[in-house]
């Protein structure tokens, strides 16, 4: 999550720490999670340059630990993202997810326990992983990806979507006078299913989850073709999601009956 936060402002991750706290140190737990970082920072091209480790007797349960981290990338000045280039008729390239990513978690566990999911059972909508496993796929990281767009003056803003979904998180890389309009893509499997479960409505999951689409990117109509072409290269399932109209500085995501669940057809709107 951190670095794609620091490639969304055109920023190349540069490096990562790590903090991992216990109320007793299990080398097994210790060797995995950091593990997972340092894969991470691999995929990323970023290093892992240290971290720190703390062990604190009372503070934590047992077999209970804290894990924080934090990058930093770097920046030519001038050549941040910002969003000002941003206009009317500039379309929205949505780039898949690889899942929940790190979002929409407490309503998650909501719907499992109101449920009486088992988190070891068959996930009903990944019968080859266990609930436990398909709800926590790592974070699509997707900076090697978009960094030689960034580099190449292809991508005009770029929002990582994360708490907020689409809603929120488009009108941030906007300029005053933006409208970001998005045609509701079909919702993949694990988040049909939790809104189903869940009896959650179209609005509330374009504020909360990902819903399928991870990072979404702002480019001229014009090499919309050669953007999704090296997207496609790189590895990323790729696809037009919508377009920037002259409006008041906002976001709706619009579903045709029968998307999301809904009977109707549907809008989800936020401004500023």
């Amino acid at each position: 999550m951190c670095v794609n936060d620091l490639i969304v402002q055109g920023a190349e991750p540069l490096f990562f720490l790590d903090y991992f706290a216990s109320g007793k140190l299990l080398l097994e737990t210790a060797e995995a999670v950091v593990s997972g970082i340092a894969e991470g920072c691999r995929i990323a091209g970023c290093a892992l340059i240290g971290g720190e480790t703390a062990e604190m007797p009372g503070m934590y349960a047992a077999d209970d630990y804290d894990l924080a981290g934090f990058a930093v990338g770097a920046v030519e000045r001038g050549e941040q993202l910002t969003g000002d280039r941003v206009g009317p008729g500039d379309v929205l390239i949505g780039i898949a997810s690889s899942g929940a990513h790190s979002n929409g978690f407490s309503l998650i566990r909501r719907i499992i326990a109101r449920g009486g999911h088992a988190l070891a059972s068959a996930a009903p909508f990944a019968p080859d992983l266990s609930l436990g496993e398909a709800l926590l796929v790592p974070t699509r990281i997707y900076v090697r990806s978009l960094l030689p767009l960034v580099r190449a003056g292809q991508i005009k803003a770029m929002a990582h979507i994360t708490g907020g979904g689409f809603l929120e998180n488009i009108p941030r890389v906007l300029p005053e006078g933006a409208r970001a309009i998005v045609e509701a893509p079909p919702l993949p499997p694990l988040f049909d299913w939790l809104r189903r479960e869940g009896g959650i409505a179209p609005e509330e999951m374009a504020r909360t989850f990902n819903c399928g689409t991870g990072m979404v990117i702002v480019v001229a109509a014009d090499t919309v073709d050669a953007v999704l072409a090296a997207l496609s290269a790189a590895g990323e399932s790729a696809s037009v999601i919508g377009h920037v109209i002259a409006e008041a500085k906002g976001c709706d995501v619009i579903g045709a009956a029968g998307s999301w669940g809904s009977a109707a057809a549907w809008t989800a709107s936020h401004n500023g």
